[in-house]
């Protein structure tokens, strides 16, 4: 399965800032070692079910250290018995994008 997350703290009341505890988040899901890619707004990674939940746990909990409040995303694309997917799907869409 792939799941797409995004978490962060209510923010930092003078700056609006989030990218320590963004960085916190993101840290938990490379130190996992499941695959993963992290852009401007999600982060995906990719695994079993009960693997990734519980690093999207872990990862929630280091943002939580940043303030009293969360907000958790998160989209979940699953496909039982499909590895890959993280790149997998993006080179078919390339594939697509070529041919036409």
């Amino acid at each position: 399965m792939l799941v797409a997350f995004s978490v962060a703290p209510t923010g930092d009341a003078e700056t609006g800032s989030m990218h320590e505890a963004v960085a916190a988040a993101v840290k938990v899901v490379r130190e996992s070692g499941l695959p993963n890619r992290t852009d401007s707004m999600f982060t995906t990674i990719e695994g079993e079910w009960d693997e990734v939940f519980a690093v999207v746990k872990r990862a929630t909990d280091a943002v939580a250290a940043y303030g009293p409040r969360v907000s958790l995303v998160l989209k979940a694309d699953i496909r039982p018995g499909r590895t890959g997917e993280l790149t997998g799907k993006l080179e078919r869409l390339e594939s697509a994008l070529d041919s036409d």
